[in-house]
């Protein structure tokens, strides 16, 4: 199976930037469309954005499109979600989460999952 390892979370003040990784354990990583979603404190896990396995094509959320920017290096087996013009209610845990289908951006389609990382937007 594969392990994904999320990095890069912390405590930013709103407008500012911040970028996560996700490690995968395999090579076979370049198989899988890759996935961030996020859960914020007393809120539902919702997704945020998703690349697939070539990086060719991208899918994101409304609320984050055109702040938020998802991208992979499969050489590297990691996947990258640059976070600019950051808000209070972007405050969640992030999870890296892998596909072997494609670009379905559903919790339920995911075959693995990260344990997430923190982020929190200071006003």
């Amino acid at each position: 199976q594969v392990q994904l390892i999320e990095s890069g979370g912390g405590l930013v003040q709103a407008g500012g930037s911040l970028r996560l990784s996700c490690a995968a354990s395999r090579r076979t990583f370049s198989n899988y469309a890759m996935n961030w979603f996020r859960q914020a404190p007393g809120k539902e896990r919702e997704f945020v954005a998703a690349i697939s396995s070539s990086g060719g094509n991208t899918l994101y959320a409304n609320s984050v499109k055109g702040r938020f920017t998802i991208s992979r290096d499969n050489a590297k087996n990691t996947v990258y979600l640059q976070m600019n013009s950051l808000k209070p209610e972007d405050t969640a845990v992030y999870y890296c989460a892998a596909d072997a289908k494609y670009l379905t951006g559903v919790a339920g389609s995911m075959d693995y999952w990260g344990k997430g990382t923190l982020v929190t937007i200071s006003s």
